[in-house]
């Protein structure tokens, strides 16, 4: 479990693809305690650390994950936002974040203001249901709140904290982003879903089967 609040900017300093798709990424802050089995967030996506060195770390990224995520489009000294697991007494300062991407979405729209960057997302259209004005989102890692949405996209503002800070201040139109819809919206989906799907089993049918 994460909060989406990112600790640290890392460096991809390399690449592999066989014997599996593996990264390995420079960081100096979440090292700390860090030891194989591990689990780290990498824009946003829980990844196993498989290997600690000096001053870098290894992960492996299985093929489901490749085709849900942005990893596949990962580059040798391209910057990722880290964050490591939360422990139980840490204080949740974001929002519960699992570290499952729900999906991809795509950066249509990137407006730089005086005091902020707002960027306009089209996720996968399954998401937006998930996405409500003043709810929270994660993308790439960061927890934020929906500043305005409408039935196929969304608008996030980025304060300079949040610029310095995390890698969305490189992000221009076109780009490919993580996106993770906020759990609980996801929980209640199912369970109002399956409140429906009972009442409609019972009918006459079923009450005389059961001997009414």
């Amino acid at each position: 479990m994460f909060t989406g609040l990112v600790e640290e900017t890392g460096m991809v300093k390399r690449v592999h693809t066989a014997p599996c798709y593996s990264l390995e990424i420079m960081a100096q802050k979440v090292r700390e305690g860090m030891e194989p089995s591990h689990s780290i967030a990498v824009n946003g996506v829980c990844l196993t650390v498989t290997a600690v060195g000096k001053n870098i770390f290894s992960v492996e990224v299985i093929p489901q994950t490749l085709q849900k995520t942005n990893l596949s489009y990962a580059r040798e000294g391209e910057k990722v936002n880290l964050e490591r697991a939360l422990l139980s007494t840490d204080r949740l300062g974001g929002h519960m974040v699992t570290g499952d991407i729900d999906g991809v979405g795509r950066v249509a729209e990137v407006l730089k203001k005086k005091e902020e960057v707002v960027i306009q997302i089209e996720p996968p259209l399954s998401l937006m249901k998930y996405i409500v004005e003043q709810g929270r989102i994660t993308l790439e890692g960061v927890s934020l709140t929906v500043a305005s949405c409408s039935e196929t996209d969304f608008r996030v503002c980025l304060i300079p904290f949040t610029l310095n800070n995390t890698t969305l201040a490189s992000k221009k139109k076109d780009d490919l982003v993580n996106l993770e819809a906020d759990i609980i919206s996801k929980y209640m989906e199912k369970l109002i879903r399956n409140s429906h799907s009972d009442k409609s089993r019972i009918n006459k049918e079923f009450l005389k089967r059961v001997g009414y």
